[in-house]
């Protein structure tokens, strides 16, 4: 093999001899049924063979466009096919040769299919893996050829496929192919089923690689980490829960029974709390950290944004300052003054709420005994590593009101435990959501105007600061003058990530105390802003956001006790697109959301690839393959 083709093969990442046959097909043509020339029909693909009776390129605006045509002929009729502006391809054929064609025919007259894939038959007893049989159609990369890639496959395989070993001997895979014949069945398939049966055997192996990895960081963790002693004294608890103003749910106290099991336990908590938006999970994360303020150690809250983060510091200065326990907040545009730079050993615990701005170098914690970390999803696995480095081995609590399907948490999550708040307080009023096209928009504002009249609260939502140009968005500068205008006298606050947090602040404070009536956003309301009296919200552009992030900011408003709405303004012109949005209408359940999100749109759309730490897996699918992370779940605890 020249250098050449080494480079090529370096490309697509194929540097030893697993790699190569482990690279997956494409899809796969099933060469097994052809039609004639004449048989084919425009817009359905099929493929066909005939002999080059002709070819040439032809040149025009002076030289700088071409085309490069073969008429290929079967006995049966004449089949025109066409390169735009790839002169080269003229390299690759000769009159008189015999050459497989698959494509879509384009026009009848002459019948005609513009840049199909061919392969020039050869003879020789090679041409058995290209033809007459389901042929692997492989990605590939420039200058080379597809014939030349199978017959490398072919060649290796005949040599290597013995020495393919079983990675799990001692594992009972029934119903599975050997992990050999899985890699043959790959590229050779006898039957269209077989393509399958192989996928899922490599996707198990897949799965089960990382469920023991997962297991064995689990077990390495727990022989050098010893727990702290926090499950408390009640010292502040009981007169938090007298104070709170409400009763915890079932839920929240069953969770909490959960964590302080955790926090007393032999090894340090690393748990994962899922619970909808507005289930209460900000009040499970105050007890959780008054247990471990009880037991004198520090306690570090996470937020992703500082909207967020200032909101947060407001509500538990509100719930702890009363109790005797300092909160201090460390962002990036306030820092608490008594702890620029550590926060000290001093009689009594402090609990410190900041952004990225704590995992910062200059930032250190004594005695921290839990760090908690808000929206998990919006930090990636190195950030939540960095917080916990600060102490020795500190509790670990992640939350996220965005519910992870299933299969994600098994694999996503897999090092943590798992608790759920099911249910949401009583006293809610209930949100109602509806889907709009962009022409009921002047009803809309109308019903916006009566709700601001009787002196609710609004949100109206835009996707993006800027016109994005291609879309036409609004930008939401320019909207902002439109809506004072229009919902004139009720004022308008205008909040954007582009905002000095000074402003950010000014502008909160106000739509919290009630003086702004409408909140004009983008997407950065997502997380934690609370306001109750806040029962309407508007999103333009809906159609530009993902299921789960939907449901994310229809859950600012439905806070209070009178009913709230939420309406979804989408230029939606494809079923599929208003399927989706559909969804929300007939359900408030996030993890038939976030189910749904995943089939739509993927894990990386729902989690941010680099945010999950997670591999890229070559055979298993995250959307479709619970029942083998399950099956592999359970095996990797007999290895």
């Amino acid at each position: 093999m020249g250098t050449e083709r080494e480079a090529q093969l370096a490309r697509l990442g194929l540097f030893t001899v697993e790699d190569l046959l482990l690279h997956r097909p494409r899809r796969y043509e099933d060469r097994r049924h052809f039609r004639t020339i004449a048989e084919m029909q425009p817009e359905e693909p099929a493929t066909t063979r005939g002999t080059i009776v002709a070819l040439g390129v032809k040149r025009y605006q002076r030289g700088a466009k071409s085309v490069f045509e073969i008429i290929l002929e079967d006995g049966t009729a004449r089949l025109h096919c066409r390169w735009w502006n790839l002169p080269f391809m003229q390299n690759y054929f000769a009159v008189g040769d015999e050459v497989f064609v698959f494509g879509k025919l384009k026009s009848l007259k002459p019948r005609t299919i513009d840049h199909p894939e061919t392969e020039v038959i050869e003879g020789g007893e090679e041409s058995s893996i290209h033809i007459n049989r389901i042929a692997p159609i492989y990605p590939l990369t420039e200058g080379l050829p597809q014939r030349w890639l199978r017959s490398l496959i072919w060649r290796t395989l005949e040599q290597f496929e013995p020495e393919i070993r079983e990675p799990w001997p001692q594992l009972a895979l029934k119903n599975f192919p050997a992990r050999a014949n899985a890699v043959h069945m790959l590229h050779f398939p006898e039957a269209i089923s077989d393509i399958e049966m192989a996928r899922r055997r490599l996707a198990l192996d897949e799965f089960i690689t990382l469920q023991r990895d997962i297991r064995l960081r689990r077990k390495k963790f727990e022989a050098k980490a010893i727990g702290l002693p926090c499950a408390g004294t009640n010292k502040f608890i009981k007169p938090f829960l007298a104070k709170l103003g409400f009763n915890l749910t079932t839920a929240q106290t069953r969770v909490l029974r959960e964590l302080r099991h955790d926090l007393g336990g032999a090894h340090p908590m690393r748990r994962l709390l899922q619970g909808d938006v507005g289930s209460g999970k900000t009040a499970v994360a105050a007890c959780c950290a008054l247990m471990a303020l009880e037991g004198s150690y520090n306690v570090a809250l996470m937020a992703p944004t500082e909207i967020l983060a200032e909101q947060h510091f407001q509500t538990f200065k509100q719930w702890f300052e009363p109790l005797g326990i300092e909160v201090q907040s460390q962002t990036g545009s306030h820092k608490s003054a008594s702890h620029a730079t550590t926060v000290r050993k001093n009689e009594s615990p402090i609990f410190t709420i900041g952004t990225h701005a704590l995992i910062e170098s200059g930032f250190a914690f004594e005695r921290l005994g839990l760090v908690i970390i808000d929206e998990q999803h919006k930090f990636g696995v190195t950030q939540r590593e960095q917080l916990v480095r600060k102490g020795n081995y500190p509790h670990l609590l992640v939350m996220t009101a965005t519910p992870i399907p299933r299969t994600l948490g098994l694999t996503l999550y897999g090092e943590l435990d798992v608790s759920v708040i099911d249910e949401l307080p009583a006293g809610r009023g209930r949100i109602k959501t509806f889907v709009r096209e962009a022409d009921k928009l002047p009803k809309v504002w109308e019903f916006i105007r009566e709700k601001l009249a009787a002196g609710r609260q609004a949100y109206v939502v835009y996707p993006r600061v800027e016109e994005s140009g291609v879309n036409g968005l609004k930008a939401v500068t320019k909207e902002f003058e439109n809506l004072k205008k229009m919902l004139a006298p009720h004022s308008v606050g205008l909040l954007h990530g582009r905002l000095a947090s000074a402003e950010k602040e000014r502008v909160m404070a106000g739509f919290r105390a009630g003086s702004i009536k409408v909140l004009l956003a983008t997407p950065l309301i997502e997380v934690g802003v609370d306001v109750p009296n806040a029962t309407v919200m508007l999103i333009e552009n809906a159609e530009q956001f993902g299921l789960a992030q939907l449901h994310q900011l229809r859950g600012r408003i439905g806070r209070g006790a009178h009913d709230s709405f939420c309406i979804l303004v989408a230029a939606a012109k494809s079923a599929e697109s208003r399927q989706r949005l559909r969804v929300l209408e007939e359900t408030a359940d996030g993890f038939r959301i976030a189910e749904a999100d995943l089939k739509l749109r993927g894990p990386g759309e729902l989690l941010g690839q680099q945010q999950s730490g997670l591999p890229n897996f070559r055979f298993g699918n995250l959307v479709e393959d619970l029942e083998l992370i399950k099956m592999a779940r359970d095996l990797s605890a007999q290895l």
